[in-house]
């Protein structure tokens, strides 16, 4: 079909590797630039002394979306990866001791509801019931589809509306429940895909449906078996892969992306360019040679960055069965502390963290009777606060060991064999993420869809974006379907 076509993608990344496979399953001869030894872009994975750690996504929420992209090359996903099903899907705890389950279980959600407030089990299925239906909106019709021009916008607006997506995630989930632990456990989704609750649009309701629809899942052997499975399908089917290879500059002839040349001095030419990395490094670095990259990069430079995170890996020689595999650690503050890490110019007292403890489910991920774990905190980018994080980082480490140890993870650290940390710096140097932002840019209404940067450069015809810079946004589902978005231009530009 395309048969003398031929694309580049920058970046391995699930976005990146997700539209190289989808163009070449097309016939399009496409070669993965990657910039690092190993795929996987932000789930890249550390392993030491025979421990496996996901350095990134853990939550996978939407196999119908991989299972759709392997069959779009002719294959079976279960022939590449084995998917296992997490439940509950998230333990939810708060400082004074008590928890609350969440799990693809309606009897019992229903019952831990109303031992909180017999009226919230009402308020609940309300909720469910709106959640579901932005699902379908923003979800089933809009996730894949590239928002390339305003009437795209104005089309979806009357639904937008009626669902009220001006409101924020918060709001929405207030306008239903009244306890405010529980407005906590279904509020506090957006910050997955690094949206603030409270700023976010009611449109990341819709994350809820999502989980309740199709579960929450893990790879066997991790988030990087799953990353195995998508470049083995891709060189399975004739795609080309170079690690090590990081890229200089994006090449431009005639107002069209010609290829790209890497920092060793090696030039890929091809029909149509796509960029996986951050869209600020895409535009202000490799493409700051041209004019339309300079323009575009100072304009997104302006616009609102997600948060960023400080993760701790660590390896214990010890199995903590008291935790389930996702737990999100409610500190003693929500609103306030949400503020500090959206617009705080430092590093706040407290914390809120989600503490990953894969070996639950899957205990090949360190040697027998011992378990991998990472903990994260959502800390200010370093745009909002310029934390020395060469010295911040061990003393925050320290700080978040002392916690776990005092209230989940007793003995943590007579048991600790291996750590490592990974803070807004790293997010910057290793990832080039504009200002260390864990997510690109902060999903506010006014940095959805249309506004959010194109699947399609408006300038340059045959230079795409994809992945969590672009439309619809962050998180696993979000990139693989921007993958599926910007894919659908690209052949329909080779043809045109």
């Amino acid at each position: 079909m395309n048969a003398s076509k031929t694309a580049v993608v920058v970046g391995a990344g699930f976005g990146g590797l997700a539209l190289a496979i989808r163009l070449q399953a097309q016939g399009v001869q496409t070669t993965l630039l990657e910039k690092r030894d190993k795929p996987g872009g932000r789930a890249y994975v550390y392993e030491d002394q025979g421990f496996t750690f996901d350095a990134g996504p853990t939550v996978i929420t939407d196999p119908s979306a991989l299972e759709e992209l392997f069959a779009a090359a002719g294959k079976r996903m279960s022939d590449y990866v084995e998917m296992l099903p997490v439940s509950p899907f998230y333990r939810l705890c708060w400082e004074d001791g008590r928890h609350f389950d969440y799990a693809n279980d309606q009897e019992a959600l229903d019952r831990q509801i109303h031992a909180r407030n017999p009226a919230d089990v009402a308020g609940y299925q309300r909720f469910l019931a709106y959640s579901k239906a932005v699902f379908e909106e923003g979800y089933i019709k809009l996730g894949a589809v590239p928002f390339l021009s305003f009437r795209d916008m104005i089309a979806a607006g009357p639904q937008l509306a009626r669902l009220q997506a001006w409101r924020s995630v918060y709001g929405i989930v207030s306008r239903f429940i009244q306890d405010e632990q529980l407005r906590q456990a279904f509020s506090f989704h957006s910050l997955l895909v690094g949206g603030n609750p409270f700023a976010t649009s009611s449109i990341y309701t819709l994350i809820h449906a999502l989980e309740r629809k199709w579960g929450v899942w893990f790879p066997r052997g991790g988030t990087g078996a799953l990353v195995k499975g998508m470049v083995k399908l891709f060189t399975d089917i004739g795609g080309r892969i170079e690690l090590n290879a990081p890229v200089a500059a994006i090449e431009t002839s005639g107002g069209r992306a010609s290829g790209v040349r890497l920092q060793d001095g090696r030039v890929f030419a091809a029909d149509a360019v796509a960029s996986n990395a951050d869209v600020v490094h895409t535009y202000a670095s490799l493409l700051g040679q041209h004019p339309r990259g300079v323009a575009e990069g100072e304009a997104l430079g302006k616009k609102r960055f997600s948060n960023s995170l400080f993760v701790l890996y660590f390896g214990l020689d010890h199995h903590h069965s008291q935790l389930q595999h996702h737990t999100v650690c409610f500190g003693p503050r929500y609103r306030e502390l949400i503020k500090d890490i959206f617009n705080g110019e430092a590093l706040a007292e407290d914390f809120s963290l989600y503490l990953h403890a894969p070996c639950v489910t899957d205990p090949s991920l360190a040697p027998p009777g011992c378990g991998s774990h990472y903990v994260l905190a959502p800390v200010p980018h370093l745009g909002n606060a310029p934390i020395d994080w060469e010295v911040e980082g061990p003393l925050y480490r320290e700080r978040i060991f002392d916690y776990l140890e005092q209230r989940y993870m007793p003995g943590l650290r007579s048991q600790l064999v291996t750590s490592r940390i990974f803070t807004p710096v790293d997010f910057r140097d290793q990832l080039n993420a504009h200002l260390g932002s864990a997510f690109s840019l902060e999903p506010i209404l006014t940095q959805s869809a249309w506004f959010r940067p194109h699947n399609r450069d408006a300038d340059l015809p045959n230079l795409y974006l994809v992945g969590a810079g672009t439309h619809p946004g962050a998180g696993v589902p979000g990139v693989i379907g921007s993958a599926k978005a910007t894919a659908g231009l690209m052949l329909e530009g080779m043809h045109a």
